[in-house]
């Protein structure tokens, strides 16, 4: 089986050379782990893995392998009966029975009655208007329309809801994956300011010339790799409202991680709070508060947001606004201490540009990044860009 785990890392062109094997071999041999398939997950994944952007190619790598083997891989769920969250069936509303729901108020109003609602409830409930179920056009469950609300499990299907009580699954962006224009790494070029810096390991062709004529002697002459000495923090917004647009983040990350050699990306969703993570299979369990962020990066950084800005305008503006946990801050806090931290910092959004006045959030976050949100195209990439390279 180990044999095996190695010839698939390999065919997924994760280097993975008879000395890792051994090393984990070795390691197995000494107990150093538990024997839990988490705890081997872990250590294959330190043994093989020398580069973040190959995270997600050696999960699939290892589930393919070891398929069988039960994990829990930190995943966590709602802890709500699963026979109140199935759609037995649709409420279909013409627009003007839509329009005759009135909102049940605000948020403090919303999540108040919503604890009643589960301290008083007794079972499951479809098609109505008032307790969680499915259906209808109560404020709390799914499958069913209200203007304002929580959904509890379900899809979202009409995209109205305040917050979101379920267990989701979010997935790496792959770096290596190829791109499908290569427009956007010319777009990214303009973002470079060259240096020679480190350990001198590159031949100097001219100064060896030079060097040589001079002495009567071959006089070789090293020196350090010019790079791209731009440093770029990367935000990804993943999952939910972003899905239809993963294959061209792919490609943006694909080309910030060819073009950067200082680069770091962190993920998050929707808005920004006090925790962001870099491996979405485990962004329960393996977080970076934001404030450790703020305090390893220096203000030189150049910093890139990446997503489409719509959401709840209470997960921006409210304390507990977040639709996967209680965020003790409101997400503008943490966008804005951000903004006042890294000077030069844009927002790329996938959402066509002609769609963002018809977004609450979109034009709250527009606001908080001082009007330097930019769509998600070759001209608005360029624009970003320009405005990056400004800001020095």
């Amino acid at each position: 089986m180990f044999f095996s785990f190695v010839d698939e890392l390999r065919a997924a062109g994760i280097p993975a050379s008879m000395k890792e094997h051994l090393v984990l071999l070795e390691a197995l041999d000494r107990d150093v782990i538990d024997r839990t398939p988490e705890a081997f997950y872990y250590l294959a994944r330190a043994t093989f893995v020398k580069d973040e952007g190959l995270l997600d190619r050696f999960d699939q790598v290892f589930a393919k392998v070891f398929r069988g083997v039960s994990t829990t891989f930190g995943n966590t769920t709602a802890e709500i009966p699963e026979d109140w969250l199935k759609a037995v069936a649709e409420k279909y509303l013409t627009p003007e029975e839509m329009a005759a729901i009135q909102s049940l108020g605000s948020w403090d109003e919303i999540m108040e009655t919503l604890k009643q609602r589960l301290e008083e409830q007794q079972g499951r409930h479809q098609g109505g208007n008032k307790w969680i179920g499915t259906g209808g056009t109560s404020p709390y469950g799914n499958s069913g329309y209200n203007p304002e609300g929580v959904r509890i499990g379900g899809e979202s299907t009409h995209k109205r809801a305040l917050k979101v009580w379920e267990g989701r699954e979010f997935k790496n962006l792959d770096s290596t994956r190829e791109l499908g224009t290569r427009n956007i790494k010319v777009a990214m070029r303009r973002l470079r300011r060259f240096a020679r810096e480190g350990a001198a390991d590159e031949l100097d062709i001219d100064a060896t010339i030079d060097g040589t004529a001079r002495q009567g002697w071959l006089d070789i002459r090293m020196r350090p790799e010019r790079h791209n000495a731009v440093k770029l923090l990367l935000f990804l917004d993943v999952g939910g409202s972003m899905d239809p647009w993963i294959k061209l983040c792919e490609e943006l990350f694909s080309a910030a991680t060819s073009e950067f050699k200082n680069l770091e990306f962190f993920y998050f969703h929707n808005c920004l709070y006090e925790g962001v993570w870099k491996d979405n299979r485990r962004r329960f369990t393996e977080r970076t508060p934001t404030w450790d962020v703020l305090h390893k990066y220096g203000h030189d950084y150049k910093v890139i947001f990446v997503g489409d800005a719509s959401m709840s305008p209470y997960e921006i503006s409210h304390p507990g606004g977040s639709v996967e946990h209680f965020n003790e801050e409101a997400g503008a806090a943490w966008m804005q201490r951000v903004t006042n931290t890294y000077p030069a910092a844009v927002w790329l959004n996938p959402l066509p540009e002609e769609q963002w006045g018809y977004s609450q959030s979109v034009r709250i976050l527009r606001e908080l990044m001082s009007d330097r949100m930019y769509p998600l195209t070759l001209a608005g990439l360029d624009d970003a860009m320009r405005e990056l390279s400004r800001k020095t």
